[in-house]
């Protein structure tokens, strides 16, 4: 897998990804003013001191835009690492485990899976304290049973491999097998879908912000500048359409690197461990 083989659709996908996270990083230099800060008149149209306008408090738009990329990507970011984290484990110990363990880890993942996302977010974020790190949580906590039920499948194809069953034959333990035999070698396919539970935790937040119980004001997110504005859209105000356009935008450019990535790694095999 090599850059200099990158289709230009990947690179596109990879530079507007790069590009958004080097407004998150540098946000408080790059933005004329602050995301919180009342500049002009409510839904100012676009042009002279403000390129994309003011939204439905007077606060400029593009500013809140770029700072609104900090926290989009982060909680993102955040949740996905920790889901994958979460699902990996218990997949990977499920398989290794078997028996009754693999049997209650399932049901219970199955379970949980039954309940749609959405309603499950919005009943746990209804009840529980709403800041930041609560929401990363929730979001990690549903998105994990997806990463478990991927997991498991791959791990179950691995753990039949004569390399693994010679592993066990020698006596290694399971945290051996789970990180030098199982994980090495399912590495491909699990790339892959990190970066689609990463697009889908950009599109899951948007929507909890949408509806109130993302993040949370002044903090400044795309979801919820989207719900901010919406109401302008009545009056032929564009406030709304740039946070759409940047949640679309970056997750068109997440698909396009994690397409080249599946394509790249499918017939990898994985680098396996020395044993």
């Amino acid at each position: 897998m090599r850059l200099r083989s990158m289709p230009i659709s990947a690179r596109f996908g990879l530079a507007g990804i790069l590009l958004i996270a080097l407004c998150a990083i540098f946000a408080p230099l790059i933005a004329p003013y602050s995301e919180s800060a009342v500049v002009g008149e409510v839904w100012a149209p676009m042009g002279g001191d403000f390129i994309l306008g003011t939204d439905n408090l007077g606060r400029d738009l593009l500013s809140r835009l770029i700072y609104g990329a900090r926290a989009t990507l982060f909680v993102a970011l955040a949740a996905t690492l920790l889901s994958f984290s979460i699902g990996m484990i218990l997949s990977f110990t499920a398989v290794v485990s078997g028996g009754i363990v693999d049997q209650v880890l399932s049901r219970l993942n199955d379970l949980l899976m039954s309940i749609p996302a959405l309603i499950l977010a919005l009943i746990v974020l209804a009840v529980l304290p709403q800041n930041i790190w609560v929401l990363i949580v929730v979001m990690a906590a549903i998105d994990s049973t997806r990463v478990y039920r991927i997991g498991r499948a791959v791990a179950l194809d691995v753990s039949v491999m004569d390399y693994v069953e010679a592993a066990w034959l020698r006596g290694e333990g399971k945290l051996w097998i789970i990180f030098r035999e199982i994980l090495p070698n399912t590495l491909a396919p699990l790339l892959g879908e990190f970066g689609l539970r990463f697009a889908f935790s950009i599109l899951f937040l948007s929507t909890l912000s949408f509806l109130g119980l993302g993040i949370q004001p002044p903090v400044a997110d795309w979801g919820g500048m989207v719900k901010d504005n919406k109401e302008g859209i009545i009056f032929g105000v564009s406030a709304a359409l740039a946070p759409g356009a940047a949640i679309a935008f970056l997750v068109i450019c997440v698909n396009l690197v994690v397409d080249w990535l599946i394509n790249a790694t499918a017939s990898l095999k994985g680098a396996r461990g020395d044993a």
